[in-house]
């Protein structure tokens, strides 16, 4: 299951509120508690963050080549 930056703020504004049910992936659910809110959330952290991690860039960099002549 593919989670979505919007699920996050999904799960993220339900804590926040204290709001037990949302909407993830187009479909309602309702947790039981906030503790289940919190692993949904880590769930679908862990899932965007391992999505992400090869088109992260990690900087702008310069090579430069030198030739020398005997």
């Amino acid at each position: 299951m593919a989670f979505t930056q919007s699920d996050l703020d999904n799960i993220n504004a339900a804590i926040a509120t204290g709001e037990l049910t949302v909407e993830i992936n187009g479909r309602r659910v309702t947790y039981r508690s906030i503790p289940e809110l919190e692993r949904a959330r880590s769930i679908i952290q862990g899932d965007l963050a391992t999505a992400t991690q090869g088109t992260q860039r990690r900087g702008n960099f310069t090579v430069r080549f030198a030739t020398a002549r005997d």
